[in-house]
C-alpha cells in the first residue's frame, strides 16, 4: 500500500513497547533512526544507550552512534536467536496483518 516494501521495528527491551515505521526502501533506515533518537529525547526526556541490530549494512551509522554516545552490537549472522524479541515481534506483526487482509476479503495484491 503507497509503495511501502519494508518495515522497521523498534522494540524497547525494557517495557516491549515496539514501534513500526513503513519504509519504500531500506537506505531510509538511517533517517528513520535518527528522528527516532531525537523523538524519545525530547518526549521522554532520556536517551538511548544500545541499540542492538543484526548485520544490515543499513545500520552501518557509525558516526551517529558514537555522536551520541550510543553502543552498538550487533548479532552473528545467520543467528535470529540472539534478536529473538525483535523477531517475535516481527514474526507476530506479519502473521496479524496477513489475516486482518485475510478477514476483509482483500485480493491478493495486498
Amino acid at each position: 500500500m503507497h509503495g511501502f516494501r519494508y518495515f522497521l521495528t523498534i522494540v524497547d527491551d525494557f517495557s516491549r513497547y515496539t514501534w513500526v515505521i513503513p519504509m519504500h526502501t531500506k537506505s531510509e533506515v538511517r533517517t528513520h533512526v535518527a528522528s527516532f533518537l531525537s523523538f524519545v529525547e525530547n518526549h521522554f526526556q532520556t536517551t538511548i544507550k544500545i541499540i542492538r541490530s543484526d548485520n544490515g549494512a543499513e545500520f552501518a551509522m557509525t558516526n551517529l552512534f558514537s555522536s551520541k554516545g550510543i553502543i552498538h552490537p550487533k548479532t552473528c549472522i545467520q543467528t535470529p536467536e540472539q534478536n529473538g524479541i525483535v523477531e517475535r515481534k516481527h514474526q507476530h506483526i506479519l502473521n496479524v496483518t496477513r489475516v486482518l487482509l485475510v478477514q476483509a476479503n482483500l485480493p491478493p495484491i495486498f
